[in-house]
């Protein structure tokens, strides 16, 4: 009997792997993007800051959630008093702030553009990192390293549409597919048995991207001459673009500012009562 179960479990498995190899399209070239050698591209510099002070962190009180007491033990997010502490922002003293994507828009040939794949590691109850840069149609992995079990939910955030449940058992890896709607770029990932426990992903379609440092700072190079759109996008803000000229074996620099009065939370985020600190 065990054998049979087994067995099923591995055919089902293969035709699972199988399936994502096709309906990703593994090795095959971004549609609408092309390689090819830039001898004159430009770089393109730039800081992304925040205006104004640091949000408030969130509060998650741990006797709401399984596994409380291991979730505890990470000191760089439980108060010691049976709460967990979410801090999103990292900002410089200087108002620089890491964790922004900058991406150009419609560069349609260029420099390689290797498959991305988000890498998502699961610690002391925390996802890691707090954002990635992927391709719609691409993949994500997942690594549990917690011995507990959690439960990755991938959401579509501009419509809130759920994409995907990864069940993630202790010391587990798997490795899962990310599909969009048409013109959907960013997703949310939320552990359905940690509330607290969030992840997000910014779709990318050409090589002309970055994540800015803990400065707040990004750099981008081989870019084709041209003018270009280009967008900064961080979780829990509106995405504030850009226009910038690129010349021939030129150097173009942009600066980003977001306001802070603007964070926008889902609003069951938003409750007073153990989810923003007053």
């Amino acid at each position: 009997m065990r054998g049979t179960i087994l067995k099923r479990f591995w055919v089902v498995g293969m035709g699972l792997v199988c399936w994502i190899g096709m309906g990703m399209g593994v090795g095959s070239p971004v549609f609408g993007y092309d390689e090819a050698a830039v001898t004159n591209g430009g770089i393109l510099t730039g800081k992304v800051i925040l205006d104004g002070p640091v949000p408030e962190l969130r509060i998650f009180p741990l006797a709401l959630y399984p596994f409380g007491p291991f979730c505890g033990k990470n000191a760089s997010i439980s108060d010691g008093h049976g709460n967990v502490r979410i801090s999103e922002f990292v900002v410089s003293p200087d108002h620089g702030m890491k964790d922004v994507v900058v991406a150009v828009q419609g560069v349609g040939k260029g420099k390689p553009f290797p498959p991305l794949i988000a890498d998502i590691v699961t610690r002391g109850c925390e996802f890691f990192p707090f954002v990635s840069i992927v391709q719609n149609h691409g993949t994500f992995t997942v690594k549990n390293e917690d011995p507990i079990l959690h439960n990755a939910q991938l959401y579509q955030s501009e419509k809130g549409n759920l994409l995907l449940t990864v069940p993630n058992p202790p010391h587990s890896f798997g490795t899962f597919p990310i599909k969009f709607e048409h013109h959907r770029r960013i997703y949310q990932m939320i552990c359905g048995m940690h509330e607290f426990m969030q992840t997000w992903g910014y779709a990318v379609d050409n090589p002309y991207y970055a994540l800015t440092d803990e400065h707040g700072a990004f750099r981008i190079d081989a870019l084709p001459p041209g003018t270009y759109k280009v967008t900064a996008w961080r979780p829990h803000f509106h995405p504030v673009e850009r226009t910038v000229t690129i010349a021939p074996n030129g150097t173009a620099s942009l600066a980003f500012e977001f306001d802070a009065k603007t964070v926008k939370r889902p609003h069951y985020e938003t409750q007073e009562r153990f989810r923003i600190q007053q």
